[in-house]
């Protein structure tokens, strides 16, 4: 069984054990965090899609962490004009474990 659920303007497909990167929630480590915002749940015996999310379904997580991805360098530069710039984003997350997904 797996879901598609919402958070943080991105959508993301998990499945029960999976550890999923999420953009950061503001919650502590091994703190229990339940999605609402399930797109669809796909079973053995077919796919339920909601309109537009399906009602009473949910999934449980875990929070594993709270950290920074990768550094990311952005140059953007003028040609002929002397002018650039270098600067630098570490985008935060959430890592989660997926414990279980309800219909």
């Amino acid at each position: 069984m797996y879901a598609i659920i919402e958070t943080g303007g991105k959508q993301y497909r998990v499945e029960q054990g999976d550890v999923v990167y999420i953009e950061k929630l503001n919650v502590e480590a091994d703190a229990k965090i339940n999605f609402d915002k399930v797109i669809a749940v796909g079973k053995d015996d077919g796919m339920v899609v909601g309109a537009p999310y399906v009602s009473g379904a949910k999934v449980t997580a875990k929070a594993i962490k709270n950290g920074k991805g990768k550094k990311i360098t952005i140059l953007t530069y003028r040609p002929k004009k002397d002018s650039k710039r270098k600067i630098g984003h570490r985008q935060p997350y959430t890592k989660v474990e997926i414990e279980s997904i309800a219909l």
